[in-house]
């Protein structure tokens, strides 16, 4: 049910941003996308306070930026987007889509709650922590469809594979993933939301989806650490 909540409270933030969206001037509109961006580094510097090994976070970074440039994921995903942005838009050509759509799914996929929350609902503990992240996605959800439009509304679609495939998982996930590694795992999805954020900030273009492996290290190196 948790996961289930979830990914409706996107859908539905998603959908009252949209219709914010049309009354909206672009000028302003650029101004709210730059208070997101805000918004997010302060998630994103929040997040990073509970790791407790620097050393495990810079090797994670390091050799999970190397597999994720050489599988490429952010052009796997950004061509996915695009595709669907082509079928969904008749072809019209900057409407912020793929934006919308990579930088909510990282957003909204990339964290403590996400995990934590999908494994006690998985588990049968409670719904609580899912619940609450409902509230906050659907809230970012909002803000997010009426900056950069209708692409957001399909980063559901990855919320509820993932948060769904961890909570059908759960009983084979939960023995491995004990408090310090979920500590280490927070702490380095939370260096990417901070780079999601210079992103939305338009101080940098960094291609944080090929960052994504980097949260799975602290997995292999907290065994050894």
């Amino acid at each position: 049910m948790g996961v289930i909540v979830n990914f409706l409270s996107v859908i539905a933030g998603s959908l009252i941003g949209l219709i914010f969206k049309k009354g909206i001037p672009d000028r302003i509109g650029d101004t709210i996308t730059k208070g997101v961006g805000l918004c997010v580094m302060l998630i994103g510097i929040k997040g990073i306070l509970v790791g407790e090994n620097t050393l495990i976070t810079v090797i994670s970074v390091v050799v999970g930026a190397a597999l994720g440039e050489l599988i490429n994921i952010d052009k796997g995903i950004n061509r996915l987007a695009h595709f669907a942005e082509k079928k969904l838009t008749r072809g019209a050509e900057n409407t912020g889509f793929a934006n919308g759509f990579v930088s909510a799914t990282l957003l909204f996929c990339v964290g403590a709650m996400t995990v934590v929350g999908s494994l006690n609902c998985g588990l049968g503990i409670e719904n609580n922590t899912l619940y609450t992240k409902a509230l906050l996605d659907g809230i970012s959800s909002i803000i997010f469809a009426s900056s950069f439009g209708f692409g957001v509304i399909f980063s559901a679609i990855p919320v509820l594979i993932l948060q769904g495939g961890i909570a059908l998982s759960a009983h084979y996930i939960a023995p491995l993933l004990t408090t310090t590694i979920v500590n280490e795992m927070t702490c380095v999805g939370s260096l990417l939301i901070i780079a999601l954020s210079l992103n939305l900030l338009g101080l940098c273009k960094l291609k944080v989806a090929n960052y994504l492996p980097a949260i799975f290290i602290p997995i292999a190196l907290c065994q050894f650490m």
